[in-house]
């Protein structure tokens, strides 16, 4: 499957599915519901052509592969929406459980965007997560090399970002491994990071929406996220320096 700098990446991580789960469904009929027009009814094939599903509720219950849900998609190419969860084996934290990870990705445009921030928090409400964030393609990249240390060593952040441990270094699951544009955190991921002080957050509590679970959207940009914006870099810098619990640098 394909992915394009034009998307808007999404991803939440939540408790693993057990037993009688419902909320792959929750998860799929809530990004429905916060994009209007939006029915995820198709699939890929092996050869990335479309497969309608016809009884498109039944399949997701019934296909636990992997302890998630199946990709599911709409059937627009030149606006494309997608979907699918997985159960990751590694902890979020150190010595922790197995998560799940849920994935989507929606094409960015003025529509798109104004919806961003209720499409967040339906994936993030559905899955019950922890935390997690939709961030534009080519800003995600780069966050993602934050994360210390890499395979070839250790990392090197582009941009004067710092550095973030990995999750075996992190204590709870309720932590934030990194920011994005928009951030999805439970009432407990908020808690471990201390937001929201009304001192000291009253302008991302300008861009900020509490959750029906009583957690929160934050939006660190008006606009996507462009770390070649001066203004975008400086705001995501604040962020980090505001949250030292983000990414486990607040521990030794």
């Amino acid at each position: 499957m394909s992915v394009f700098p034009d998307e808007l990446g999404i991803v939440i991580y939540a408790p693993p599915l057990e037993g009688d789960d419902r909320r792959s469904l929750a998860i799929v009929h809530g990004m429905e519901g916060a994009l209007p027009g939006l029915r995820l009814d198709w699939t890929y094939s092996e050869k990335e052509e479309f497969v309608a599903l016809h009884h498109r509720d039944e399949w997701v219950a019934a296909d636990r592969a992997d302890n998630g849900f199946p990709f599911v998609c709409n059937d627009d190419r030149s606006r494309p929406v997608t979907l699918s969860g997985w159960e990751n084996p590694n902890g979020l934290s150190a010595g922790g459980a197995s998560h799940l990870e849920v994935h989507g990705s929606v094409h960015l445009d003025a529509a798109t965007i104004v919806a961003a921030a209720d499409v967040l928090a339906a994936m993030g409400e559905g899955a019950r997560g922890f935390w997690g964030h939709a961030t534009p393609f080519n800003a995600g990249a780069e966050i993602a090399e934050q994360t210390a240390p890499t395979g070839a060593g250790p990392s090197s952040p582009p941009r004067g970002l710092p550095a973030l441990k990995p999750s075996r270094e992190i204590l709870s699951p309720e932590i934030p491994h990194r920011l994005g544009w928009l951030n999805y955190w439970s009432a407990a991921a908020a808690q471990a990071i201390g937001f929201p002080d009304l001192a000291r957050d009253a302008e991302l509590l300008s861009r900020a929406r509490r959750t029906a679970s009583g957690g929160w959207v934050v939006q660190l940009t008006d606009a996507p996220l462009d770390l070649d914006n001066p203004a975008h870099l400086d705001a995501l810098l604040r962020a980090y320096a505001r949250f030292p619990e983000i990414g486990g640098r607040a521990t030794p």
